[in-house]
């Protein structure tokens, strides 16, 4: 029994010694994973060192400013994370008896759509599934889903990347608005085309060509490539530019659909729009995992009639 338990605790040990090593080659930087699991740098330094006196090779080539990764770290890299999948399959597959949802989830998505409706929503996940673990991180950029790491990333728009599966969570839409005192200045805008001459508000949104509108409505699809004297790569300042009236800007409806309630924003050409519903990416590995399936049907669900659901809008 002594024996037994002394391999049991070797194992835990490697089995942790492995994730401090991928999130160190993931990073290049013993700091950077550090801060991202909560350890010294000092301890994950002195693991690693356990690690590759273990295996018998240098790991990483150090220097005062970077952490390289070897060859031999590099094929390391390949097989530790075939392992740590495997055994975070095996207690899937065994939990797969139990009717609760356990583990860790990490999950991406955008500022706006995170802080508004996914953050509360996960929040309610949680006290339903008090057995997982969830960690959200919110950015305006397309993440890469197996690289970084994440279980989900719950994008506006098409999914272009055919490795991966993505699940219809929400309807959505993006519309084109401006304040009232910009179109007071600047005329009505009457047909696409016409927006080319507009002040257009830009943002560099995830998953779109930056600088072309493609919209949809009575003559069918149309794009129109559109300048303007703003941009940025962050939604919110993006839209605080719009009420101030320095232009037109394509938005979802949900973020807009309180300014257009009190008039702060008018709808631009209201025909118009651009198919952009919400999709919950996974990668083929983790698609069958019970806790995504759980929190993708719950994401689903709560989006569409919770209290924090989408407003789709006509």
């Amino acid at each position: 029994m002594k024996n037994q338990n002394a391999l049991i605790a070797n194992n835990e040990s490697l089995l942790r010694d492995l994730q401090l090593f991928c999130e160190v080659a993931r990073r290049s930087s013993f700091i950077g994973a550090a801060t991202e699991i909560g350890l010294s740098p000092a301890h994950v330094s002195k693991r690693i060192a356990t690690l590759e006196s273990l295996l018998g090779v240098k790991l990483f080539n150090r220097t005062t400013r970077r952490v390289n990764i070897t060859s031999d770290g590099e094929a390391a890299f390949a097989w530790a994370q075939k392992i740590l999948e495997n055994v975070d399959s095996m207690f899937e597959s065994l939990s797969e008896a139990h009717s609760e949802p356990r583990g860790t989830l990490r999950i991406s998505t955008s500022l706006r759509l995170g802080r508004e409706h996914v953050a509360p929503i996960l929040s309610l996940l949680r006290h339903r599934h008090p057995q997982l673990d969830i960690w959200l991180e919110l950015m305006d950029r397309r993440v890469d889903l197996i690289g970084e790491n994440f279980d989900i990333d719950i994008r506006v728009g098409e999914v272009q990347e055919k490795h991966l599966i993505a699940h219809r969570i929400g309807e959505n839409k993006r519309v084109l608005a401006a304040s009232p005192d910009y179109l007071a200045r600047r005329g009505t805008v009457r047909v696409p085309a016409e927006l080319a001459q507009h002040d257009c508000l830009l943002f560099r949104s995830r998953d779109d060509r930056f600088g072309v509108w493609r919209l949809v409505g009575p003559q069918g699809a149309e794009t129109v490539k559109v300048t303007g004297p703003m941009a940025a790569n962050h939604s919110d300042i993006v839209r605080q530019w719009a009420l101030e009236g320095h232009g037109i800007i394509m938005a979802s409806y949900w973020d807009v659909v309180g300014n257009l309630q009190d008039g702060s924003f008018v709808r631009v050409l209201p025909a118009y729009h651009q198919p952009a519903d919400i999709w919950a990416v996974t990668a083929a590995r983790s698609g069958s995992s019970a806790k995504v399936r759980s929190c993708v049907a719950f994401l689903r669900e709560q989006l569409a009639e919770g209290p924090y659901a989408l407003a789709v809008g006509g």
